[in-house]
């Protein structure tokens, strides 16, 4: 029913940088970009389900499988960390549209992944792209900044229990017209409840309807 492409591109300090791109086996001519984050991969259930969703609505769906889980991206600056995530991201982008250009995305980053989604949305490929901005990093001056001056329709999803949560930072995107966002009380970075599980996949189900309608 579809074609899974894993490959991989050099990207910062010619490192190599994997992807998976799932393809439709008829021509799309929609994109969802996935972006996750440094301990969230695209296998925990928010990217997975939502995989689900874009390939049934006839997209086709690349995840960018950056891993940062080392010691030395643990000891880079911010600044090092968004030139890395620009570069790793851009090569995958360009290797893929390259081949392929689109005429609609749809871009999807979560935590760390936000970083990378400020990095690209000014690009022209993606002025009319939605973006789907899962527990941001509202306490970055750079994510916050793009989120607010973005042109494109946004969706901004976090729980208050959420370190990188800002009431402050998060009211400036609530009454922003052209972003839509969701609070979930009482969830943290993962948009999990610690200690309630089964009430952690309702709010699965909740975050991935409004994905959907989105």
């Amino acid at each position: 029913m579809f074609t899974f492409i894993k490959n991989f591109v050099p990207g910062y300090k010619k490192q190599p940088v994997s992807f998976q791109h799932i393809k439709q086996n008829k021509q799309a001519s929609s994109l969802a970009v996935m972006l996750p984050g440094r301990g969230y991969t695209v296998q925990g259930p928010l990217f997975h389900y939502s995989t689900g969703v874009f390939l049934n609505k006839g997209f086709d769906v690349l995840h960018v499988n950056y891993d940062y889980n080392t010691v030395q991206s643990e000891s880079m600056t911010l600044e090092e960390e968004i030139k890395q995530i620009t570069e790793d991201v851009n090569a995958v982008l360009d290797y893929i549209l390259k081949n392929q250009p689109y005429e609609n995305y749809t871009l999807i980053g979560k935590s760390l992944g936000t970083i990378a989604l400020s990095s690209i949305i000014d690009q022209k490929a993606f002025m009319d792209a939605k973006v789907i901005w899962l527990t941001p990093l509202l306490q970055l001056d750079y994510v916050l900044d793009k989120m607010i001056s973005s042109t494109q329709k946004g969706l901004c999803i976090i729980g208050d229990e959420d370190p990188c949560f800002v009431p402050e930072r998060y009211e400036k995107l609530n009454i922003k017209e052209n972003m839509q966002t969701l609070l979930i009380p009482g969830t943290e970075h993962s948009l999990n409840y610690v200690e309630r599980p089964i009430d952690s996949i309702d709010v699965l189900k909740k975050v991935i309807a409004k994905i959907s309608s989105f």
